[in-house]
C-alpha cells in the first residue's frame, strides 16, 4: 500500500494533504524520514510514524453531515484562534476531517470523514461530484450576464466548467439563484457571480452529489445513514 493511502486510511487527512506532509518530512518509515511518493508500506510490519508519533490503521469508518454556520473555518485547527468546524462536533474516538472546504462566511452541507480514499474521490476533478447551492446575489442579473455562467467564463486564470443555473426570483434589488457546479475552486460561486458584477450576498450549499443537507440547522450534524453511505460509494466505484 502507498504511503500516502496508508496514511489517509488512518485518518491523518485526504491522501493529498498526506502528500504535502509526507514532502515536509513529518513522516518515518521504520526509522528513516521519507519524502518519497511511491513508497510502499505494509500495515502489518512496517512502523509508521508522523512527528514522532506511531499511525495505525482505523477499523471504524465515520461519516458525517454537518450544517456549517457562517463564522467558522472549516479546517482541523486555526492559528488565529478562530472556531473550526470540529468544534461543532466535540472531541471522538476517531479523528475526522473535512471533505473540502466552505469559506468562513458561507453555511451549508459539509461531509467530515476519517475515510481518506472516499474523502479524496469526493473532491477529485475526475469524478465531477455536483454541488449545489442556493445564492442570493446584489442586483438582477440580465440573460446576458446569466448565460456567462451557464457557458463558462473566466474567475481569474480559471475557465470554469458551464454551470446549472435556475432562476428562483427578485426581490428589490437581490435576485435569488440555485446554481450548480462540479468543481471546487477556491470560493468558486462568489467568484463566478463577482465575475458578471453581482456580488453574492448569501450562500449555502445544499447538495453534494446524492447528499442532501434535509432539515439540518446551522450547527447541527448527524451521522450519514448506511444507504447514503452506499449511494456515495456507488457514484464513486469504490
Amino acid at each position: 500500500m502507498r504511503l500516502q493511502k496508508f496514511m489517509a486510511q488512518c485518518g491523518v487527512a485526504s491522501r493529498r494533504k498526506c502528500e504535502e506532509i509526507i514532502l515536509e518530512g513529518r513522516v518515518q518509515v521504520n526509522g528513516e524520514t521519507v519524502r518519497d511518493m511511491g513508497i510502499q508500506v505494509d500495515p502489518e510490519r512496517d512502523v509508521v510514524l508522523l512527528d514522532g508519533k506511531p499511525l495505525r490503521m482505523e477499523n471504524a469508518k465515520v461519516y458525517i453531515l454537518l450544517n456549517k454556520p457562517r463564522g467558522y473555518i472549516t479546517s482541523v485547527g486555526d492559528p488565529f484562534g478562530r472556531p473550526t468546524v470540529l468544534d461543532l462536533i466535540g472531541k471522538r474516538d476517531q479523528r475526522v476531517y473535512p471533505i473540502g472546504r466552505l469559506d468562513y462566511d458561507t453555511e451549508g452541507l459539509l461531509l467530515l470523514t476519517n475515510d481518506g480514499e472516499m474523502a479524496f474521490k469526493l473532491t477529485h476533478p475526475r469524478h465531477e461530484v455536483e454541488k449545489e447551492y442556493y445564492c442570493v446575489v446584489k442586483g438582477c442579473p440580465g440573460s446576458e450576464a446569466l448565460d456567462k455562467l451557464r457557458k463558462g467564463l473566466d474567475i481569474g486564470g480559471y475557465i470554469t466548467a458551464p454551470a446549472k443555473l435556475i432562476e428562483l426570483g427578485k426581490r428589490g434589488d437581490q435576485a435569488a439563484f440555485r446554481i450548480i457546479i462540479h468543481e471546487g475552486k477556491n470560493r468558486q460561486v462568489r467568484r463566478m457571480f463577482d465575475a458578471i458584477g453581482h456580488p453574492v450576498l448569501f450562500l449555502r450549499r445544499e447538495r453534494m452529489g446524492p447528499i442532501k443537507l434535509g432539515k439540518l440547522k446551522p450547527g447541527e450534524w448527524r451521522y450519514l445513514s448506511d444507504r447514503e453511505i452506499g449511494e456515495l460509494r456507488k457514484i464513486l466505484s469504490i
